[in-house]
């Protein structure tokens, strides 16, 4: 990313612009601009269009964009939505497997790498934290972003990775909590049931107000586009968030969790 970062900065000042001018030409935030140009961030397929009309249709950036999806540590079915993620003005996740990848710590998610069946090697396991630690900076870095998460209870009851990893992770919550662009609800083991028992959802909006959904299994993920399917998992994660603890209480309930440890 770094070095199409580079080649894009160097078309954009050769055609003389600023970040600020080219900003506006491009429809993207001089904030965007600035995080593609360093490597930080990974354009979508807009950004290059626009970007390819405004240098030249020199196509070298759009020849230059299908070797940035090789990204190491992401599974294949997942770098569609990884590229999404990185644009997203709304970001939707419910969880009832595992604490979501935007909010592991390193010691949950090396317990979870050291499990994983085939097992992986100490390259992989780099590689996948790596990228994992990459795209949790976009919880900071995209303040004017809204991320909601829903996570069961039971998530933390398993301890994953030990008492000390769980007291962690608990810590960090409890920390990204407090971001104003960051939601966290737990949903309780007193309640029997709700809207998401068939399985986890993630939902997204771009800043083009497009919806999209993803939903992972074991051995892959399903990337959903149909308008239809995606207002039923809007209806559905809108019934859990009434259904989850509200936020203040799902921070009492973590605190207690933590002093339980």
């Amino acid at each position: 990313m770094r070095t199409f970062g580079a080649v894009h900065q160097a078309l954009r000042e050769h055609a003389g612009m600023s970040r600020e001018e080219y900003a506006d030409l491009v429809r993207f935030s001089k904030h965007t601009v600035t995080s593609v140009e360093l490597g930080r961030r990974m354009p979508d397929t807009a950004f290059v269009e626009r970007a390819e009309e405004l240098l030249g249709n020199t196509g070298a950036l759009r020849k230059a964009l299908p070797t940035l999806a090789r990204q190491p540590g992401l599974a294949a079915w997942f770098r569609r939505w990884a590229r999404l993620e990185q644009l997203a003005i709304s970001l939707y996740t419910y969880e009832g497997r595992m604490i979501p990848g935007l909010l592991q710590t390193q010691a949950y998610a090396r317990a979870l790498f050291d499990g994983q069946l085939p097992p992986l090697d100490d390259i992989q396991i780099e590689e996948r934290w790596s990228a994992r630690a990459e795209r949790q900076r976009l919880l900071r870095e995209r303040p004017n972003t809204a991320y909601s998460f829903i996570l069961e209870e039971h998530l933390f009851l398993r301890r994953t990775g030990g008492v000390e990893a769980t007291r962690e992770l608990v810590d960090h919550l409890l920390e990204i909590g407090r971001l104003r662009n960051v939601e966290i609800q737990l949903m309780p083991l007193t309640h029997g049931t709700h809207a998401g028992l068939a399985g986890p959802v993630q939902l997204l909006e771009t800043p083009e107000n497009r919806w999209f959904a993803y939903n992972e299994g074991q051995r892959g993920g399903l990337f959903v586009s149909d308008p239809k399917e995606i207002s039923v998992l809007q209806r559905r994660y809108a019934r859990m968030r009434s259904q989850a603890l509200t936020p203040e209480a799902s921070v009492s309930l973590l605190e207690r969790m933590r002093g339980a440890l």
